[in-house]
Parts: structure tokens; C-alpha cells; sequence
């Protein structure tokens, strides 16, 4: 009797044992099948996408200008050629608030001295000083960017007063880049869309969310310029420039 009742025992925890391994078995091939649905769905979703370039360009005209002159003296006396190159400043000045440009708007830079040596007959410099070389600059900063522009054409006019005036070429830039720079990157994308819409459109499918964006180059570039760099451009020579952003965008097709 007791040998019959332990086989029953045997019989039935073999038999849950046996179930047991099929239900383990039955839950992990449906896992394995949902899992597999599930990567195959995220596949499809990295696959089915499209990575386009947009670009959008503007013309803009410079509001801000920085121009610097510079003058000089030469003398044998140290004393004497300050006080000439100190003359010579009065005379930038007055000729600078004649042309409407206000003391707000001009820095003036200290003076830089050069001893001068004579040199021998071999033309190889002595330890006897011929003289000295004095010379100060003067910068001009507005939003008058005519003005400046002006100015920079016709300082050299100083030469008949007796100044040994340079020149130099004005700076010019944009005050209001970083409002820029986001209304240009929003038309780039727009561009990047269009783009992506119409190489699509061929296959029958349209463009869907868009799931990533990289800002690519920005820069600035004279109008006429067709030049190009990889890290961007910032160009302060010209008074009209031509603004160019770059944005390469994914998006997804359906």
C-alpha cells in the first residue's frame, strides 16, 4: 500500500515537473517572438529615415565700424618729436569732429617710440643714436558706417597739414547676429524639409517627424564671394555681406 501511494507521489511530481518545463519553454518562445517583433520595429524605425542638407542665405548690411589711423614724427631730439606728434594729434582730432564724428567715438592709443641707431659703413647698426620714431594711432568706433567709410577715404587728406597720416581699412560688422543666426538656422531646416519632401515623393511615401539636426557651418562672406570654409567665415572687410547657414537634418519616412 505505502509502495503504491509513493509512485502516485512520483507520478505526480514528474507530471508537474513535465508542465512545469513546457510552460517555461511556452512563456520563452513568446517572449523570444515578441522581442524579436520588437527589434525588428526599432530596426525598421533607425532604417526608415532620410538625412538631408538645407542651406538659406540672406543679405545684410553692416551697422557697426572701426577704423584706425595712425601718424608719426622723426626727430633727433626726444622732447621735440613729442611735441610735434602731440601737434599733430590736435590736428586728427579737429579734423575728426569736423566730420561729425563725436569724443565718445575716438580712442586714442599711446605712443610708441623707436630709437633709430646710425649704422657704419657696412651698414650694420652702431650703439650712436641718429634719432627717434614716434607714432600713435587713433580709432574711430560708430554706427555710422558711411561715415566711417568716408572718413577712411579721405583722412589721408591730413598729409597737406603736415601730418604723416596712414589710413587704414575699416572693420565692419553686424550687431544683431545671434537674432540672425536663429532666424537663418529655422529657414535652413525649412530648406533641409523641402528638400527631404521632394526626394520622397518619387516613391510615394511623405516625410515624417524629424529626428535629429546638426547646425553646420555659418558664416559670413562679402555678397559676391563664393568662397567656402569648413569651420565657417566671418568677413570685416565689407560694408554688404552675404550670410549663409547649413543644417543637415534626419527625418523619418512613412
Amino acid at each position: 500500500m505505502e509502495e503504491s501511494t509513493n509512485g502516485k507521489m512520483n507520478f505526480l511530481k514528474n507530471t508537474q515537473i513535465i508542465i512545469l518545463g513546457l510552460c517555461i519553454a511556452g512563456a520563452t518562445i513568446v517572449s523570444s517572438v515578441i522581442f524579436s517583433k520588437g527589434f525588428l520595429s526599432v530596426t525598421k524605425f533607425m532604417r526608415e529615415q532620410i538625412t538631408v542638407t538645407g542651406s538659406a542665405q540672406k543679405d545684410i548690411k553692416s551697422d557697426y565700424a572701426v577704423w584706425t589711423g595712425s601718424f608719426a614724427r622723426r626727430g633727433i631730439d626726444l622732447a621735440t618729436a613729442y611735441k610735434e606728434l602731440g601737434t599733430d594729434l590736435a590736428k586728427v582730432k579737429q579734423y575728426l569732429l569736423s566730420q561729425a564724428v563725436t569724443e565718445a567715438e575716438i580712442v586714442v592709443r599711446q605712443i610708441e617710440t623707436e630709437t633709430i641707431y646710425k649704422k657704419n659703413d657696412k651698414g650694420n647698426s652702431t650703439n650712436d643714436i641718429e634719432g627717434y620714431r614716434l607714432k600713435q594711432s587713433v580709432e574711430v568706433r560708430s554706427g555710422d558706417v558711411g561715415k566711417i567709410a568716408r572718413i577712411s577715404r579721405e583722412a589721408t587728406g591730413l598729409i597737406n597739414e603736415g601730418v604723416e597720416f596712414n589710413s587704414g581699412s575699416p572693420e565692419y560688422f553686424y550687431t544683431k547676429l545671434d537674432e540672425l543666426k536663429v532666424e537663418m538656422l529655422a529657414k535652413a531646416t525649412e530648406n533641409a524639409k523641402l528638400r527631404a519632401e521632394n526626394m520622397v515623393k518619387a516613391t510615394g511615401n511623405r516625410i515624417g517627424v524629424m529626428r535629429s539636426a546638426k547646425m553646420g557651418v555659418f558664416q559670413i562672406t562679402p555678397v559676391n564671394s563664393t568662397e567656402i570654409s569648413d569651420w565657417g567665415m566671418n568677413d570685416t572687410s565689407s560694408l554688404e555681406k552675404k550670410v549663409t547657414a547649413v543644417v543637415n537634418a534626419s527625418f523619418a519616412i512613412e
